[in-house]
């Protein structure tokens, strides 16, 4: 029996030009943009993926809105909700991309925190809310101001104080300029914050030990 021999598959590798590659592992380039130009051709910038259906193409009437949002004292997130406008990173790469808009989004920022200070003002000029306390007849013994509705409205005071504080520190912040004489222009500033109090005491401490 004549002896048969198995003969191994001799399929060489592909090489790396393009004509050997099988047609699944060939990659379409896109053409960048100086070559369309070269040719003569119109360059069309990329567009930004969007999963979510949200735009993402600049337009002044969404910049526009977020911005009057802003100054009403809404926050970016809270605006972002809406599903006719974009989400959070869209806005961002918005400020980087278009400085009209950026300008705009700065301003709408500071008049923001002019709201958050008015609302502080109109929080603390809210009614109220009391805690009947009964006996077991069911008779009114003791009326308390609710304590949990305190801690609530002091929650919505301190958050607006902060973001003023943070958005326009000049007005809100916790400094303040000594004028010069004669109304002058000011000639330095005082840190009111907590730690540099801690601070001088510490320092005053100190001196009246080693005194």
């Amino acid at each position: 029996m004549p002896e048969t021999t198995r003969k191994r598959s001799s399929a060489s590798k592909p090489s790396l030009s393009t004509g050997n590659l099988p047609d699944a592992t060939i990659v379409s380039c896109r053409p960048s943009k100086e070559a369309l130009i070269a040719e003569g051709k119109q360059y069309v910038a990329p567009k930004f993926p969007n999963p979510n259906g949200r735009p993402v193409e600049y337009s002044e009437a969404i910049a526009d809105e977020v911005c009057l949002r802003l100054t009403e004292g809404e926050p970016l997130v809270r605006i972002c909700k809406s599903e006719h406008l974009p989400d959070v990173s869209t806005i961002y790469r918005w400020l980087i991309r278009f400085p009209l808009f950026c300008e705009m989004y700065t301003r709408a920022r500071e008049e923001q925190a002019d709201t958050n200070a008015d609302e502080i003002i109109a929080i603390a000029d809210e009614d109220p809310k009391f805690t009947e306390y009964k006996d077991k007849d069911g008779n009114v013994v003791d009326i308390k101001i609710d304590s949990a509705y305190v801690a609530y409205q002091k929650q919505r005071i301190e958050s607006r104080k902060w973001t003023a504080a943070k958005l326009k520190p000049r007005k809100y912040g916790e400094r303040i300029a000594m004028e010069g004489v004669d109304g002058g222009a000011p000639i330095g500033t005082v840190d009111l914050s907590t730690s540099y109090l801690a601070e001088v005491i510490k320092n005053l401490e100190m001196k009246k030990r080693a005194d």
